[in-house]
């Protein structure tokens, strides 16, 4: 396993433990694995060096190309766990981890399976992120890194990297009242778009738009129902700004609205799949988690909702946005009041 692979590992396990899930309930064609993932770069990193080092390929080994590929986390973990069913990894960038739920739901819904270990992994180390560096989306405030990350505030220069893995179980719900686990939330609803707009790292307002709606329509859930959005906002320029756009046209400007990466970093691939954990989490205990650094709109930015520090609250619907390069969009809809 390389770095992503071990992150996703030991995510996995803890979700299994979590929710009792017993070997011959895992090895079996009816549970399967969906996790995203977008880049192994270390470890073709390696493999390179002791090519060049060496002059020769023998050196690599033949277990290398197993880290290197990108469905080294569902490979190993379909292998370590003797799973059955569905077992892929999807790459689409920073919305990743949103599309694998996502995904996991659809065969969930569709009875190909009962169980989905569904999430998302990040390799956290400077060769898979020196490209995002180059590309200028780093913020800059070395002087105070701590301030660094500031999603929707006026003074944002660029997002923090960060990394790791999360993993949740979607089960179909009578299968998991009959095992009698706790069900944290239901994943209602699920909305994907592409921008289309020619541009491969600048956001456009119109696809948000579409993948948010088409989440709140699957779910069957209107727009004054949303309770909480726990945004993608990154704390770049021109993404928080699109994003802020669509929440203001398809929410208006009541709705609680948050990005925990102010917190946490950007988690890149996982960032998906960990936030809707974020907001199962809130859920269960009944606060908004803030937008820390937040200290004012820049003029003309929508004045949507912003959390400004942890503010008790009772969740019963929330939506989690997730955007990625080449204008890959996903939504998630969780609804608590089924919870139990």
């Amino acid at each position: 396993m390389n770095e992503a692979a071990c992150y996703g590992y030991a995510a996995t396990m803890d979700a299994i433990n979590d929710a009792y899930l017993r070997h011959e309930e895992l090895a079996n064609d009816r549970c399967g694995i969906v996790f995203g993932n977008d880049s192994c770069v270390k470890a073709a990193v390696d493999a390179v060096d002791i090519a060049r080092a060496e002059g020769a390929t023998r050196g690599i080994g033949s277990g290398h190309i197993f880290r290197a590929m990108n469905s080294t986390v569902t490979m190993n973990l379909a292998s370590v766990l003797g799973l059955g069913g569905a077992a892929w990894t999807l790459s689409a960038a920073c919305a990743s981890g949103a599309h694998a739920l996502g995904q996991a739901l659809l065969l969930v819904q569709s009875g190909l399976q009962d169980i989905v270990l569904a999430g998302g992994a990040q390799e956290i180390n400077w060769e898979s992120m020196a490209s995002f560096d180059a590309l200028g989306a780093f913020s800059t405030r070395e002087e105070e890194p701590e301030k660094a990350c500031r999603p929707f505030d006026a003074n944002r220069d660029g997002l923090v990297p960060s990394g790791g893995a999360a993993c949740l179980i979607v089960e179909d719900l009578e299968h998991a009242r009959a095992r009698g686990v706790r069900v944290y939330a239901i994943l209602r609803g699920y909305g994907f778009s592409c921008d289309g707009s020619g541009h491969l790292s600048q956001p456009n307002v119109r696809g948000a738009i579409s993948a948010m709606r088409r989440a709140l329509t699957d779910a069957d859930v209107q727009p004054h129902e949303v309770d909480y959005v726990n945004a993608h906002a990154t704390s770049t320029p021109v993404g928080d700004l699109a994003e802020a756009k669509a929440i203001s046209e398809v929410l208006g400007a009541t709705t609680p609205v948050s990005s925990t990466k102010s917190m946490t970093g950007h988690e890149c691939w996982m960032a998906g799949a960990s936030e809707a954990l974020y907001t199962i989490l809130m859920a269960r205990d009944g606060f908004l988690a803030p937008n820390i650094n937040f200290g004012e709109f820049e003029e003309g930015f929508p004045r949507i909702n912003i959390v400004k520090r942890t503010t008790a609250a009772s969740i019963g619907i929330a939506l989690s946005n997730s955007f990625g390069f080449g204008g890959t969009n996903a939504a998630l809809v969780l609804d608590f009041h089924g919870a139990a």
